[in-house]
């Protein structure tokens, strides 16, 4: 279940991204959040916490939350987040396709991706990501049935990750990503709007829980005029 502050995190992310607040403006003062919201000064202030954090804010002592140019089409690289997550702050309408839902025996790649015993299974899920009709991220995932013992497309249609937190009660800690670009496959220009590309930009995630078990590899293949993939860093002082 979300904290006050992830979900009051989560509203103000999506104002700023939807323009509602402009770059370089300030955000209403933490009193005036505390009345809007009507929580603790504590809450949000870890709500500040994390739009700093996410880069969508600088706060300046003395002066308030300054509202930071944030590309709502930016894909975060550091973050660990679900398509449905980050398309509730993307303009336009968003729709996922569910091409395959396979329990399968995986071969000798998908085992040593995944670090599987011979007789374990995964699950297998081909989802295509539509945005306004262009069909632009294809989505393949493989998922140790150990870990997942169940899944349905209309749980894929959906969220997977809100399946897994919210009924399975898993807790998803951290992924090792890699991006590369790589020649398109034919499952790629049958299933990607990718026009005159013959390339595609894929990221590639080994996902972990809580206590370090690898439960997931995916490949998140991109058309790659769409998005930029980008990352906010802070100097630690």
């Amino acid at each position: 279940m979300k904290s006050k502050a992830q979900r009051i995190y989560e509203e103000l992310a999506t104002a700023i991204e939807a323009g509602a607040y402009k770059p370089n403006s300030l955000l209403p003062s933490e009193h005036e959040l505390m009345a809007q919201y009507e929580v603790s000064r504590g809450t949000i202030r870890a709500a500040l916490d994390l739009l700093s954090h996410h880069g969508y804010i600088q706060r300046v002592q003395g002066k308030g939350s300054i509202v930071l140019d944030h590309d709502r089409y930016n894909f975060p690289v550091t973050g660990l987040v679900s398509f449905k997550e980050i398309s509730a702050r993307m303009p336009g309408r968003v729709r996922t396709v569910v091409h395959q839902l396979l329990l399968m025996q995986p071969d000798e790649r998908i085992r040593d991706e995944l670090n599987l015993r011979d007789n374990d299974e995964v699950w297998k899920v081909v989802r295509s990501r539509e945005i306004d009709g262009e069909s632009i991220i294809l989505d393949i995932d493989y998922i140790a049935r150990r870990y997942v013992p169940y899944l349905t497309q209309e749980i894929c249609e959906n969220s997977i990750y809100e399946y897994l937190e919210n009924d399975l009660h898993l807790a998803i800690a951290f992924a090792k990503k890699e991006i590369v670009v790589e020649t398109a496959t034919p499952d790629d220009v049958r299933l990607l709007d990718l026009g005159e590309f013959s390339y595609v930009v894929v990221v590639k995630n080994h996902v972990y829980l809580e206590d370090t078990a690898l439960f997931q590899y995916t490949e998140s293949r991109h058309r790659p005029d769409k998005f930029q993939f980008v990352d906010f860093a802070r100097r630690i002082r």
